[in-house]
Formats: C-alpha cells, sequence, structure tokens
C-alpha cells in the first residue's frame, strides 16, 4: 500500500541497488532536520527583507519585494519535487535546493501573514514542530498502528481534499465562484480545516511507516535524502494549513 504522499510511494523503492552503506530511519530524520534548518534560513531572510522594506516603504513596496522570490520559490520548488521524484539518486542535491526554494516562498508568504495576524508564524511553527514530534513518538511507540485500512482511508482521504483544492483553483482562476468552506471563518471552515490538519498529521504516520519498510528492506543510503525530502513536502503541506487554520480563528 503506498503511502499519501504522492512522492513517497512504494516504486521510489523498487529494484533499487543494496550495495553500500543502507538507509535508516534515524538517518532519514537527521536530514530532514537539516532541510528544515535550510528552510528556515532562507524563510528568515524572505521575513526579514520585507520588514526592513515595510518599514521605509509600504506594503505595497515591501510585496514587491518579496513577490520574485516567493513566485519564485513556489516555482523551483515545483520543479525540484518533480526532478527528485523522477531521479531518486539526486535528491542528496535536490532536496536542500528543494528546501531552500521552499523557505524563500514560505516565508514571504508568512511575513505577510504576520502582518495581518501578529504572532501567527510563531504559533504555526510550533504547532507543525509539535504535531511532527507527537506523530513521530506516537509512530515508534505503537500507539497508532499502520494497517492496510488504516493506509486506504487515510490514501483516499488525501486524494480527495487535494481534488478538492483543485476543483477550487480551477474555480477561482475561472469564475467568481469559490468552494466556501475552505475559506470561511464559521463553524464549518474551522471545523474543515481542524480536519486537513488531522489528514496532514495522520500523512506524517504513512510517512514514517513507508521510510521504515524503505531501511528494513536494505535501501541504499542516498535514500535517506529522498525520504526526508518526502517528509518536507508533507511538513509544508501541515505548515500551509495550520495557517489557514489560525488566520480563520483569528477572524
Amino acid at each position: 500500500m503506498p503511502s499519501g504522499n504522492p512522492v513517497l510511494r512504494n516504486k521510489a523503492f523498487e529494484g533499487l541497488p543494496i550495495a553500500g552503506e543502507r538507509m535508516t530511519m534515524n538517518g532519514t530524520v537527521t536530514r530532514t532536520a537539516l532541510l528544515l534548518a535550510l528552510a528556515v534560513i532562507t524563510g528568515g531572510w524572505t521575513w526579514q527583507r520585507f520588514a526592513e522594506v515595510a518599514a521605509d516603504g509600504g506594503l505595497n513596496a515591501a510585496l514587491a519585494a518579496v513577490s520574485p522570490f516567493m513566485w519564485g520559490g513556489l516555482l523551483v520548488g515545483v520543479v525540484l519535487a518533480l526532478v527528485t521524484t523522477f531521479v531518486q539518486r539526486w535528491a542528496g542535491i535536490t532536496a536542500p535546493l528543494y528546501a531552500i526554494a521552499e523557505g524563500f516562498a514560505l516565508g514571504g508568504i508568512s511575513a505577510v501573514m504576520n502582518l495581518r495576524f501578529p504572532g501567527i508564524v510563531l504559533q504555526a511553527i510550533m504547532l507543525t514542530v509539535g504535531v511532527l514530534a507527537v506523530m513521530l513518538l506516537a509512530y515508534r511507540s505503537g500507539w497508532i498502528k499502520v494497517t492496510d485500512k488504516f493506509r486506504m482511508g487515510v490514501v483516499a482521504a488525501t486524494g480527495g481534499i487535494a481534488l478538492l483544492y483543485l476543483v477550487d483553483i480551477g474555480l477561482r482562476a475561472f469564475t467568481q465562484i469559490q468552494i466556501p468552506f475552505i475559506h470561511e471563518t464559521g463553524a464549518i471552515g474551522i471545523g474543515f480545516s481542524l480536519l486537513v490538519v488531522g489528514l496532514a498529521a495522520l500523512n506524517l504516520v504513512l510517512d514514517f511507516d513507508m521510510i521504515d519498510r524503505a531501511a528494513s528492506q536494505g535501501a541504499p543510503k542516498y535514500m535517506e535524502w529522498y525520504g526526508a525530502f518526502a517528509l518536507m513536502v508533507t511538513l509544508v503541506w501541515l505548515y500551509m494549513e495550520l495557517l489557514r487554520l489560525l488566520s480563520k480563528a483569528r477572524r
């Protein structure tokens, strides 16, 4: 059964050479921490750039200053994600570059959100780190058992949410229609965001399980970078959903 993460799938670990050092769970977690550190560094730079320009020239000037980094980071991140997905052996290079690109994008988004809702970014970061730690502890201690039914449910729900978001993006791009509960701040909107945050957290458990299985099967050492990259994809999604949830609560 696949992970709910679209880049972390069984095929990524099939037919790999097993000579040399082997992949480990601890090594993957260490590399995930390194990727997070890179994202925080570049995100902090974009954040600081936004703050400096906003203090001197106002909001519009600050947005103009960081927009190239935001959009460039998003586009480069997509390209690097595709390259990493199809050429796993390059993950040792492309995964850090992906984290750097995503950091630039998330730093700008976070700066804008924090200007509107002061303190929201620190809350979202702390919650993301907390969820990651709790899910890892829950998995390693056996509190959450990854069964076939559990996998099927999480994967199906993740696919449904992804399809719903794509439909919403299409409607907003070509019409004036938008799916209300994705964006509204009422009980239904906040409940929907809580549901998606919970789903993202459960995807972390599936990611841990898939990485653990790959390590037990003797995947090569460089796949630790690929596993860390896959975890970054889920963590970026989780962070963005927590920002959305907290902004709804603030509003």
